[in-house]
């Protein structure tokens, strides 16, 4: 994978700053049904391209590492800005 064509998957799902896999999933399937070849709108092509998109996608969720810094914490979780909002 390069960035080229991560930037191309990125723009074909239209993610603008973050998306969670299952979020993912769910837009694959609504563009998949959009870009079937048997649909008026779709073509082989595009759903070949869609897919592969779709992969390169999800192997870089899946190998995304992450950060423990109290940052990414807060941005993940705003509501739990500290322990004693959830722990009595």
């Amino acid at each position: 994978m390069d960035y080229s064509e991560f930037e191309k998957a990125v723009d074909m799902f239209g993610i603008l700053t973050r998306m969670s896999k299952k979020d993912l999933k769910s837009k694959y399937l609504k563009l998949s049904k959009k870009y079937h070849p048997d649909m008026s709108d779709g073509s082989h092509e595009k759903f070949t391209e869609l897919k592969k998109s779709y992969d390169l996608l999800c192997e870089y969720m899946d190998n995304y590492s992450y950060s423990f810094e109290i940052e990414e914490f807060k941005h993940q979780f705003p509501s739990f800005t500290s322990y004693k909002n959830w722990v009595k």
